[in-house]
């Protein structure tokens, strides 16, 4: 499972014109999950992202994670993420997991993240969205749970 985490002062996902989630201060999480990835994955990744030390302390360092702080989080899918451009110009998504098994990974994540105390919205699965972003630094960091050893 891999995971494109960013640090935003606001971020909003749009299907049409529908609002499907928006968050003030927080992170923006892109997700999106591989062939082979199953519920240990969505953990790690919910319990990194949860505890990631990217906002600023009293100090001005970052020193402090998006509970610390009272922000809030927005998963946007993204299978893209799982693209391997190494052959070509046109990217293959093969390493992508196919909907039916993406999707419950997808919702375990941001349970974690709920069941962890924060604030989640969501984008809406498959669907084609518009995600407007107010990058904050930047920040943004990957994670990616076939590399946490």
């Amino acid at each position: 499972m891999r995971a494109v985490v960013q640090r935003v002062k606001e971020a909003r996902v749009t299907v049409g014109e529908t609002l499907a989630g928006a968050i003030g201060p927080g992170l923006l999480v892109f997700l999106g999950v591989e062939e082979g990835d199953d519920a240990r994955d969505a953990v790690y990744i919910a319990d990194k992202t949860a505890g990631l030390r990217v906002f600023a302390d009293a100090a001005g360092k970052m020193n402090l994670s998006v509970a610390e702080t009272g922000g809030a989080v927005l998963v946007v899918s993204q299978f893209t993420l799982l693209g391997d451009v190494r052959k070509g110009k046109r990217p293959s998504f093969t390493a992508a997991a196919q909907p039916a098994r993406a999707q419950p990974l997808c919702r375990a994540c941001t349970d974690r993240l709920r069941a962890l105390g924060l604030h989640v919205e969501e984008g809406v699965f498959r669907a084609e969205m518009l995600v407007d972003i107010q990058n904050d630094g930047p920040v943004t960091l990957l994670i990616d749970s076939r590399k946490r050893f």
